[in-house]
Order: structure tokens, then C-alpha cells, then sequence
């Protein structure tokens, strides 16, 4: 398991918690549920997450 920290949630969570943390490490970014963070997480290959941030922002993954 990589080093993770920085962990943050989404400013657009609204402080509800029904959001996602994300932490970022030397090679790979983690992911976890903010309401249970003990729960594990999953971790992702850096340059991964990119192409997934970069597919949400150019809407690759828009309906419709």
C-alpha cells in the first residue's frame, strides 16, 4: 500500500458527507468514503486518475 496524504473532500460535497476523500501519494491518488475512511480505500496509478479527472472535465463521460 503507497503513502497517502493531503486527504481532501470535495468542495462541492457541501459538508453533507455524502462525498469521497481523495489523498495523493508519490504515484498514486487514493480514494475512500468520507463517512467510513477506515473502510480502506482504493488506489489508483497517478496518471490514471489524470486521464479519469481529464475525461470528467472535456465531458467524455456525459449522457446524452
Amino acid at each position: 500500500m503507497a503513502h497517502i496524504s493531503g486527504w481532501r473532500t470535495s468542495s462541492r460535497s457541501q459538508g453533507q458527507g455524502q462525498c469521497v476523500e481523495v489523498g495523493f501519494g508519490s504515484d498514486h491518488v487514493g480514494v475512500r468514503d468520507t463517512k467510513n475512511r477506515g473502510a480502506g480505500r482504493i488506489e489508483i496509478a497517478s496518471q490514471l486518475w489524470k486521464d479519469f479527472v481529464g475525461g470528467l472535465k472535456s465531458g467524455r463521460f456525459d449522457q446524452g
